[in-house]
């Protein structure tokens, strides 16, 4: 049975909601005419404004409980044939109440906490061992749909692009983009080693260009960066926007970053990603296309801070501990580069 209206419920971070345009497109590809909502907070609206077919409802997480009673209100007033709740934290779990749903479609058991199982009335698959991506596309499941292609097109604005082309010439030189900070810091890589990276890649005739946010902590670790570093590198922390940041990436021939947002919109946007994982596992939660240039110490992580190999933890298991990641060394990440350049030579 088709239905004739759908909500999407998935407020953040800007990784996740990354992973849920493929799921858009599937419905879309599926069922073109079919009106879809997402529930969604400012930054990933930021990022995705644009996506055609998708009408958004912002939700400002500072607005509590009145601000759950007015999106309600501004919700359409008839029930939506399914609700696709696509988060398990609490604050999530209680504004899917204030959404009118006939089916309440969430996470497998295993998955699910903060009394997610109360607010929903089916659930898909368990299945670990399997990309966040997947499990994101397996919502469409219930509705008797199958994920089979990975496509986002990202809504990245004409003038967007234009930026990212004025910020350094097309001359035929390589690209390297550092975006160097997560939104979790014990996933963060070291500013010496950054810096050891990026001057091995200027050794090799590759411009470097360093990219954040506004946050001091990306302020903070650029300028450690750019200090340490033997090379000169372009610095840009600050000084794009969200729809902007998938231009950048994407004109990158290899982003360095750890996992975090931008390794996923730069993914997105085909860039090839050098991704820093040692807190967290590539392949559940690494650049969906490709791993081949991402440093894997997540195995070790296992065997110091958990007291056994990474194959006996649960899926999912985070090793956000202080000092993981300097797990991975600079050898590591040169190794990695030296991958994609190999690569790009051959």
């Amino acid at each position: 049975m088709i239905p004739s209206s759908l909500c999407l419920l998935r407020l953040s971070a800007l990784g996740d909601v990354t992973h849920v345009v493929p799921l858009v497109r599937t419905l879309q590809r599926q069922w073109p005419q079919l009106p879809l909502h997402w529930v969604i907070d400012k930054g990933g609206f930021k990022l995705l404004e644009g996506l055609e077919g998708v009408t958004f409802h912002t939700y400002d997480k500072n607005t509590g409980v009145a601000g759950m009673r007015a999106l309600r209100r501004e919700l359409p007033g008839e029930r939506f044939d399914a609700l696709l709740q696509m988060q398990v934290a609490l604050r999530a779990n209680l504004l899917s109440a204030f959404i009118r749903a006939r089916r309440r479609i969430g996470y497998d058991r295993r998955r699910s906490k903060d009394l997610h199982g109360l607010v929903i009335n089916e659930r898909i698959p368990d299945r670990p061992g399997i990309h966040v991506l997947d499990a994101i596309g397996s919502f469409c499941e219930p509705l008797g749909l199958h994920q089979t292609e990975v496509r986002w097109d990202l809504p990245v604005p004409a003038d967007a692009h234009a930026w990212a082309r004025a910020q350094w010439p097309e001359d035929g030189r390589r690209t390297l983009v550092i975006s160097p900070c997560s939104s979790h810091e014990r996933r963060n890589w070291y500013a010496d080693r950054y810096a050891a990276v990026a001057d091995h890649a200027a050794s090799q005739g590759w411009r470097v260009v360093v990219c954040g946010g506004r946050s001091e902590l990306e302020r903070r670790t650029a300028d450690g960066i750019i200090a340490a570093m033997r090379s000169p590198a372009l610095d840009l922390v600050g000084k794009d926007t969200l729809k902007q940041l998938p231009a950048l990436l994407a004109r990158a021939d290899l982003v360095m970053t750890p996992d975090s947002g931008p390794m996923h919109i730069a993914n997105a946007m085909g860039a090839a990603v050098l991704g820093l994982h040692a807190a967290s596992n590539p392949r559940r939660s690494g650049p969906y296309s490709t791993v081949r240039y991402c440093v894997d110490r997540y195995d070790d992580a296992a065997r110091r801070y958990k007291g056994r190999p990474a194959a006996e933890l649960a899926w999912g298991t985070k090793i956000e501990h202080d000092g993981v990641m300097a797990l991975i060394t600079v050898d590591d990440g040169i190794a990695a580069f030296e991958r994609r350049r190999h690569d790009l030579a051959g």
